[in-house]
């Protein structure tokens, strides 16, 4: 493969990770109260509910946005769209890589963020799709083939210092590079927005600001945006939500101690979707957004539901957690750089074997099952 493995990074640049996708030096203790989550880790197994993968789709804010990208990619042939708010491509911390080691951290916290800022240059998507090539050839991730058939929505707030243009710019080359028609690719950028998933509510941050809990008010509902460009047929939204919103034990899907992934996640289930079978739309939060920093917020007032609620569509929210010692994470961001590895000389995050990649399939899998199973 082109791309040599990670060595052990040294402990000056691990502390650097405190900043990672934290925007402007944001802290989850002094800019959000902290709310102890609804649910606890005896929250009942996740039902099944006979849910159509065939038409699952993805999305995300910020680290939420590069694991919507990766989870769309190594899962490609499950994936039918992703929305990336904020985000950036497919195996962005794995270039540029440096013989002997690719400093995935750093690339993470430069060539991913604000690389002008930086003073480093944006991800190179030409490059990147060469890498996902190389791992699904070896069978590490689905064909690229696969990318042709998604439907993507792309967003970058005019405001946002703290994920910018460019490297949004570098998902879009990339799903072009890899066959994806113009037609089914959206990017949204001429909002004022700030780094924040966006919604038309006055309860809301002002549309500009960054600052948690990176939900803001920009009179656009952005989850309507993303779930209307990946699927096309959709009706009016709910103003009334006739399903409802479960607590279900994520930790039976982790298969590794390491995950940072919270002991319990949520799942709107529209009422129709007990006796139907239902398309189902993965939400990744993104950092400082935890049950830990904002309670509900994220699962319950971003938009999706009232969307879903109408439209046969279960909506996912797989949940991290802050990790303050091993794996380090204090700030509860979804892993693309590789902090969850057992091994730091050979990283799993980018692949279907990686653990938060596996645990989200696994309740996919577990949706699409025999209505009521456990």
């Amino acid at each position: 493969m082109p791309f040599p493995h990670l060595t052990a990074l040294p402990l000056a640049l691990l502390a650097a990770s405190l900043l990672i996708l934290a925007p402007d030096g944001a802290h989850a203790a002094t800019t959000a109260k902290a709310v102890k989550p609804a649910a606890t880790k005896d929250a009942p197994a996740l039902p099944g509910y006979q849910a159509d993968l065939s038409q699952t789709t993805v999305s995300g804010l910020s680290s939420g946005g590069f694991m919507a990208a990766q989870f769309a990619v190594a899962y490609s042939a499950t994936v039918a769209g992703a929305g990336i708010i904020a985000g950036g491509p497919y195996f962005c911390s794995g270039q540029p890589g440096r013989f002997p080691y690719i400093p995935y951290l750093t690339n993470a916290l430069t060539t991913c963020m604000n690389p002008g800022s930086a003073q480093v240059a944006p991800p190179v998507a030409s490059e990147l799709l060469r890498a996902a090539n190389d791992f699904a050839r070896a069978r590490l991730i689905d064909d690229t083939a696969n990318l042709k058939r998604q439907r993507v929505y792309l967003f970058s707030g005019t405001q946002d210092r703290t994920v910018t243009r460019p490297v949004m710019e570098q998902v879009g080359k990339f799903y072009a590079l890899a066959g994806t028609p113009a037609a089914q690719i959206r990017f949204v950028d001429t909002v004022g927005a700030g780094h924040a998933i966006l919604t038309d509510s006055n309860q809301d941050k002002p549309c500009a600001v960054t600052e948690s809990p990176f939900i803001n008010d920009c009179d656009y509902v952005q989850a309507r945006d993303i779930l209307q460009h990946l699927y096309p047929d959709l009706q009016p939204s709910s103003t009334t939500l006739t399903g409802k919103l479960i607590a279900f034990n994520q930790r039976s899907f982790i298969q590794s101690a390491y995950s940072s992934m919270n002991n319990t996640a949520y799942a709107y289930i529209p009422k129709a979707c007990d006796s139907e079978s239902c398309r189902v739309h993965v939400v990744f939060h993104g950092c400082l957004q935890t049950t830990q920093a904002i309670g509900d917020r994220f699962y319950t007032s971003t938009g999706y539901n009232q969307v879903a609620d109408a439209n046969k569509i279960i909506v996912l929210y797989p949940q991290a957690e802050p990790s303050p010692v091993y794996p380090y994470n204090p700030k509860g961001c979804w892993d693309f750089w590789g902090y969850t590895s057992i091994n730091p000389i050979d990283p799993d995050f980018y692949r279907k074997s990686g653990t938060q990649m596996e645990a989200v399939k696994g309740m996919l899998d577990r949706l699409a099952a025999r209505r009521g199973s456990h």
